[in-house]
């Protein structure tokens, strides 16, 4: 079962169509903004909630593995390669197979454990007929907005394994279990990596870090280190896919009369031109001023929402004006 209800938290059924879910969340987004709700952390706590709900849900791809696998949606794919390997072995065992590759002391559901999650103490083979590539193992990356849109480094810490020296990876000393491994065949082994988070990254995006998993047996190659990256919310912009939306106040005056209002971008501010008589809630696009696109050199486009501002504490001059222009517009 899922730790988090994306569901429940934008307040939709499970079968909600792709527009219930961004018509709830863009509802509750109002509701719970940092803005309207300044200094409120449990508003802003529930703002934050919302957008993870919507970044999973909004994209196809995503809920369906949301729908299958709860809070484990971004394991998804180890958990099927998990789930292949476990077959791969229980039909090797069942073809006779197990008389030349035996695990001691462990069963197929103790073997899947370790597959599917990295836990346990290394497998001790008595037989090993050719070299076991390492497991793949997976960090958790969190990254700002703007580290999304430029790309950022990380240094991280991996709990690993390596072959004993003392066995050489056997787990046995004429026959006796190893001291130094307790007859496991690894050591523990901590590691610090500096890796690189590429530009277009977005929650649920897997990075490769070839070789930089676990250790082989038997002389194989290492596993590979996946990133499994989460971006934060925005406190201003709005992400959805690579495109960004953003609200842009704009004065009355200018609304009515056209002019030009500051628009902020994750790369500074650029001038948009408001035609006259520009009317509440209006888009404008900002072509390439978006996303990168993950692995390629476009990027998507901004929509930049109007907001319109009305004035306050009028001077009697300005009273008598709009007065004036009520009676005009009569």
């Amino acid at each position: 079962m899922a730790k988090k209800d994306y569901y429940a938290l934008l307040g939709v059924k499970r079968d909600a169509s792709e527009q219930e879910i961004k018509q709830a969340y863009r509802k509750l987004a109002r509701q719970y903004h940092p803005d309207v709700n300044p200094g409120d952390k449990s508003a802003e706590a529930r703002f934050k909630e919302i957008n993870e709900a919507h970044e999973v849900l909004s994209s196809k791809e995503n809920r369906q593995k949301y729908d299958k696998y709860g809070d484990q949606w971004q394991y998804a794919e180890q958990i099927e390669k998990a789930r292949q390997q476990q077959a791969s072995f229980r039909g090797f065992a069942d073809a006779g197979g197990a008389t030349g590759f035996h695990f001691e002391g462990e069963d197929m559901g103790s073997l899947f454990d370790d597959l599917l999650f990295g836990g346990g103490r290394a497998r001790t083979y008595t037989r090993r007929s050719r070299p076991m590539r390492g497991r793949s193992l997976e960090a958790p990356v969190a990254v700002t907005l703007e580290e999304a849109f430029s790309g950022t480094t990380r240094t991280i810490s991996l709990q690993s394994e390596e072959p004993c020296l003392a066995c050489k990876g056997s787990g046995l000393i004429q026959n006796v279990p190893c001291a130094t491994c307790q007859g496991a065949g690894m050591v523990p082994r901590l590691k610090r990596l500096e890796v690189k988070i590429p530009a277009g990254v977005r929650t649920g995006s897997r990075v490769r870090i070839a070789g930089k998993g676990a250790p082989g047996y038997n002389g194989g190659a290492s596993g590979d280190l996946y990133l499994v990256v989460s971006v934060k919310p925005h406190r201003q912009f709005e992400r959805r896919n690579d495109d960004l939306y953003v609200e842009v106040p704009v004065p009355l005056t200018v609304a009515m009369l056209g002019g030009e209002v500051p628009v902020p971008t994750l790369k500074g501010k650029v001038a948009l031109k408001i035609p006259p008589e520009t009317q509440n809630g209006r888009s404008f696009r900002l072509a390439g001023q978006g996303m990168p696109h993950l692995g390629d050199s476009p990027h998507g486009d901004m929509f930049a929402r109007v907001n319109v501002v009305l004035p306050t504490k009028l001077s009697e001059k300005e009273k008598a004006l709009f007065k004036q222009l009520n009676e005009l517009r009569r």
